[in-house]
């Protein structure tokens, strides 16, 4: 008892040291590469550009009108020819892409560039989030996908300064700041992906960093898990297509991705509003603070929620304390200190949540629909991103206030909980029914 537990203990930690720190910096650039528009934007874009609130909403958010087109079809692609070539091309193609845009001329340039840079990071996250099944048991998973989703809260608490830094100092060429930013942004997308080329594994029996008794244990344990569902149908994208649970779970993404991208495209903005005497880096190192506790939110609540087991609650949790931290930004607007206080306890809220929101969904959907299912939540869930900053931006003008930009996406976080809330254990695939229970009684 004791070697199989060593046993254990020493192959899911390797596989952790060897996956997740690679899934994290990749995720980190790639969110680098979506928000550099947002400092760009403070740092001087918008005026070189002609850019009303409308048009930077629209420019931000056409990025998941891409991503949604080409998502389904990347994820499949991905599971096809296998995680390391199509990840790679992944990276190698958004890099290119941020890197042209610091060429650009005019707002047509970016709705094109942005459009584009969705469509090369298309079925990244869903990729990722189907990469951990292939390494990590059910009961790993929240833990696991919280760890490398750490990345985009850390991108921006880090590439907040940075990104201000670069604008306000980086002239070279006669080029301004902002257009450095995002060559600076796109280069390391480049070189990662080369990276991954010799370094990712599409399975476990392919890797040689681990020995043939850490293959063999690791091999049979997902084989078990797998083994439930054995006599379950392979489903097609119909079908997949068709199902009611996929879609209350894309319906909890879509209402959550409002409000995430909705506060990663324009918290600078927001605090910059707070005070007329900040500088672009001060509201960069003020920007990091939020961000920084949001990320140790994310772990902290997964970690919870794969030690209880429970899913459900604490995916339901992090949105009322995000829409909460919403309303408390708009009622201390006249004080600055408190309104970032309540930046940061919206901020908590929104990165809380994902972590047992995935976990819950990947009980939900079977592995063999994984592929299809998943890419379809994320995809679809993920035009929220066009949907919250594009309104934001068209709330701003319309009524030259942040407010009811900030009161939208407190209701849509609200509506996220409900949602998460009103799933039951009963709505899965009819055929599949019993399997799936059986797992999610498992992991609870």
């Amino acid at each position: 008892m004791k070697s199989a537990e060593t046993l254990e203990t020493r192959t899911v930690k390797k596989v952790a040291w060897r996956i997740i720190p690679y899934m994290f910096i990749a995720y980190l650039v790639a969110f680098v590469d979506r928000v550099s528009i947002t400092y760009a934007s403070i740092g001087g874009m918008d005026k070189a550009l002609n850019l009303t609130s409308t048009a930077f909403g629209l420019i931000a958010g056409i990025f998941f009108l891409g991503y949604f087109l080409f998502e389904v079809p990347g994820n499949i692609f991905l599971e096809r020819i296998g995680a390391r070539k199509w990840i790679a091309r992944i990276l190698i193609t958004w890099g290119i892409v941020t890197v042209i845009t610091a060429w650009v001329n005019s707002a047509a340039h970016l709705y094109i560039l942005r459009f584009l840079l969705g469509v090369a990071e298309a079925g990244f996250f869903p990729g990722m989030i189907l990469y951990i099944t292939y390494w990590f048991r059910s009961k790993e998973r929240a833990r696991a996908v919280a760890l490398f989703m750490t990345a985009p809260p850390l991108a921006n608490a880090f590439g907040a300064p940075i990104s201000t830094w670069i604008v306000e100092n980086i002239h070279w060429a006669g080029m301004p700041g902002w257009r450095w930013l995002f060559i600076i942004a796109g280069l390391p997308a480049v070189i990662l992906g080369i990276i991954t080329l010799f370094y990712l594994n599409d399975r476990p029996e392919q890797a040689k960093w681990l020995t043939s008794e850490e293959k063999n244990w690791l091999n049979n344990e997902l084989q078990r898990e797998h083994a439930k569902k054995i006599n379950v149908k392979k489903l097609s994208f119909k079908e997949v297509f068709k199902n009611r649970i996929v879609w209350k779970f894309t319906a909890i993404n879509l209402t959550f991705v409002v409000g995430l991208y909705g506060i990663s495209f324009w918290m600078p903005r927001i605090i910059q509003s707070l005070s007329s005497i900040l500088t672009n880096t001060q509201v960069g190192l003020i920007t990091m603070i939020p961000y920084l506790l949001g990320a140790i939110a994310m772990v902290l609540m997964a970690r919870r929620s794969d030690r209880t087991g429970e899913r459900k609650y604490h995916a339901a949790f992090g949105p009322v304390v995000g829409s909460l931290g919403l309303i408390g930004v708009l009622v201390s607007s006249h004080n600055p200190i408190l309104a970032i206080i309540m930046m940061c306890v919206a901020t908590i809220g929104l990165y809380s949540f994902s972590g047992p929101y995935w976990a819950l969904t990947s009980s939900f959907v079977a592995a063999e629909a994984a592929a299809v299912g998943i890419g379809i939540i994320n995809s679809v869930g993920n035009l929220g991103g066009f949907v919250g900053p594009y309104v934001i931006g068209m709330l701003n003008d319309a009524t030259g206030s942040i407010a009811f930009g900030l009161a939208f996406l407190a209701l849509m976080l609200i509506l996220t909980s409900i949602q998460v809330l009103l799933i039951k254990r009963e709505n899965t695939y009819s055929d599949e029914k019993q399997s799936v229970t059986n797992e999610v009684a498992e992991s609870n």
